[in-house]
């Protein structure tokens, strides 16, 4: 397929709006741990009293904007952005519109969440550490979050006609790395200067990020080594002529380029891929794993460590979006020999 920006804009930014509101959301869900403050937790960093984790008005905030981003580059995809609307309509067959029915209705819980911050900045009363509100609100985004970012992966693996997107590492993959992301993002807020997270919260996310570095990086390799065991397909199994023996186009069924050539038809060279995906995985994963170890291991080191795997992570996804569908090649390829 051929890779458009406005897309691997949508999906790159919205994953990582989507993980900050799932990690926003998880934390106001947990609700204030409280502890002692002259007791440090296991790995040194002294609680604060009844301290709500991942928790912020600007981290809200910040995944709104990114969220807001991403679904706005989508429309650029669309030939008639006005009607886009239409598409929320048909959310019992298609998983694009199930995926707008979810984004619309996770910004109700971040809206609400955000307001209330913002109250309780203006001199309003805080929330009681035992309010019931937050938590299920929290909840709610958390639970918003995950099912869109299921839904857009799902409007990949669902199709057939691309193999490379039919299998079974897509959804986990979208999953894990827009959580990744998000963590990278919040990390990046714990740290001075502008820190809007406390700095406990700074450790934790990097250890996170670290797991699902790893994790992310496995499932990459997974997934490219299941496309790769792909068989080839020709012009035989396009035109259903394979079983009577091999089969070959005369000529190509078109003088010109058209609709499915030009979209359908993106070729990209095996040298090419193997280059890119050592990209991918160096930037997306294995630098910012390393910067983030840096960070955990050297708090001195963190202001810097933790911004740069942040740009390094964001960095390695659009390498790794782009190739996710600059790879994959529709079973329409064939019938024009491509």
């Amino acid at each position: 397929m051929r890779p458009t920006f406005s897309i691997i804009c949508f999906t790159v930014l919205s994953g990582l709006g989507y993980g900050a509101w799932f990690l926003v959301g998880l934390g106001f869900a947990i609700g204030p741990v409280c502890g002692p403050r002259s007791a440090p937790d296991a790995f040194g960093v002294t609680l604060a009293l009844c301290q709500t984790p991942f928790v912020s008005s600007a981290g809200l905030l910040l995944a709104f904007v990114l969220v807001g981003a991403g679904l706005l580059c989508s429309l650029g995809h669309l030939g008639q952005p006005r009607r886009a609307w239409r598409a929320l309509s048909q959310w019992r067959s298609s998983w694009l519109s199930r995926e707008g029915v979810a984004a619309l209705l996770t910004f109700v819980p971040a809206l609400a969440l955000l307001a209330q911050r913002v109250v309780e900045r203006f001199g309003a009363e805080p929330a009681s550490p035992d309010a019931i509100a937050p938590r299920l609100l929290g909840i709610a985004l958390c639970a918003g979050a995950a099912l869109t970012v299921f839904c857009t992966a799902n409007i990949y693996a669902s199709l057939k006609p691309i193999a490379a997107w039919h299998q079974r590492h897509v959804v986990p993959a979208y999953l894990v790395l827009g959580v990744y992301g998000g963590a990278l993002l919040l990390a990046a807020g714990a740290v001075p200067p502008g820190r809007w997270l406390p700095a406990s919260d700074a450790r934790t996310l990097l250890l996170v990020a670290i797991a699902l570095a790893m994790g992310g990086a496995w499932l990459k390799s997974r997934y490219w080594r299941a496309i790769d065991a792909l068989p080839a397909r020709g012009v035989g199994h396009a035109t259903g002529l394979d079983a009577l023996g091999s089969a070959r186009s005369v000529e190509q069924p078109h003088t010109e380029q058209n609709y499915l050539t030009h979209e359908m038809g993106f070729v990209l060279a095996r040298k090419h891929a193997r280059k890119l995906r050592a990209i991918a995985l160096l930037a997306a994963f294995a630098i910012p794993a390393v910067l983030a170890l840096l960070g955990f291991t050297m708090p001195g080191a963190q202001p810097v460590a933790v911004r740069l795997a942040l740009a390094s992570g964001v960095l390695g996804l659009f390498v790794e979006r782009w190739l996710f569908f600059a790879e994959a090649r529709h079973a329409v390829a064939a019938y024009y020999a491509r």
